[in-house]
């Protein structure tokens, strides 16, 4: 019997990009995919950097609604845009194998070693802010919101800016590769818990449709490595919008994570890493969580108290 599966995703290049390929490994299982645009909160107000929309799931909570009222049987997201708390009645059904989890620099030409003193990054990411501030105390961050072409294209037209930041994976996705001027390394710019990874979101109460997504495109190996990552930011969010990194690897004989806060200027960081031996998701869950501990004791405490207060 044919299965007809409703993927809810939002309207952009890149979410539809990535939908179609939920939708391709569907289709390989012998489903037949739909796929549904849905405009998010976050693509409504796509001038407001996203620290300023006070709220966690700006590009997710349509679909989670539309999920619960039963309007599509699954939502396709990046996973970095999931909050940590999904609301209940929905799960994390499968997560993909991630493609390159690292930032791309984006210039004229000129490589993170050339940029002149005093260069303008546009960035709407205060992780990204923070951490490029800690590197380069000198670079001036001016806000930029929009898709990626919208990012490239403003780039391109306004001299002043320098560079702008974006996923390597997006951009891989979009066939953009070629804009790429840099992979930053993560020991400059850590990603996002979850970068590079899609996750598909479904009803707890419909495993049919679970079983068929983790048949589809579930990775075991990434999803061991961004339940660690989760697990650390679900621990250190503590309600604020925060310059928290992660990023979970496989090692010899087991998994390794690093996190990392910053207060918002770069001036101050704390950074830590852990291995473990299991990928089950209870051992990642817990190493994230023993190292948010860990770097809560070593001053991330003090700097998330003061972004929750709004100083500097």
């Amino acid at each position: 019997m044919t299965t007809v599966t409703r993927l809810g995703t939002r309207g952009s290049p890149l979410a539809l990009r990535q939908t179609d390929q939920v939708a391709e490994a569907l289709a390989a299982e012998g489903a037949t995919p739909t796929i549904v645009a849905i405009r998010t909160t976050g693509d409504e107000l796509a001038e407001v950097p996203l620290h300023r929309l006070e709220t966690r799931d700006a590009f997710t909570r349509q679909l989670d609604h539309a999920l619960l009222a039963g309007e599509v049987d699954a939502a396709v997201h990046s996973l970095k845009d999931i909050p940590t708390d999904l609301p209940d009645g929905l799960v994390i059904a499968a997560i993909s194998r991630r493609a390159d989890a690292r930032d791309a620099l984006l210039t004229r030409g000129v490589p993170w070693s050339g940029l002149p003193a005093r260069a303008v990054v546009a960035t709407c990411s205060l992780r990204r802010r923070a951490q490029l501030l800690h590197a380069r105390p000198d670079l001036r961050m001016v806000d930029i919101r929009g898709n990626v072409a919208t990012r490239l294209a403003r780039l391109e037209a306004t001299p002043a800016w320098d560079a702008t930041v974006l996923a390597v994976a997006g951009l891989v996705r979009l066939g953009l590769s070629a804009r790429i001027t840099e992979a930053l390394d993560p020991a400059v710019l850590l990603p996002a818990p979850g970068q590079g990874a899609i996750a598909v979101v479904a009803r707890a109460e419909d495993p049919r449709t679970g079983a068929l997504l983790r048949t589809a495109i579930h990775h075991g190996e990434t999803a061991a490595c961004v339940t660690a990552e989760r697990a650390l930011l679900h621990r250190l969010e503590g309600g604020c919008s925060a310059p928290v990194a992660a990023l979970a690897t496989p090692i010899d004989g087991g998994w390794s994570l690093k996190g990392r806060v910053l207060s918002l200027d770069g001036r101050h960081v704390v950074e830590a890493t852990t291995t473990w031996p299991e990928g089950t998701e209870s051992a990642s869950a817990a190493a994230g969580a023993e190292l948010a501990e860990r770097l809560l004791a070593m001053g991330a405490r003090e700097i998330l108290a003061s972004l929750r207060e709004g100083r500097p």
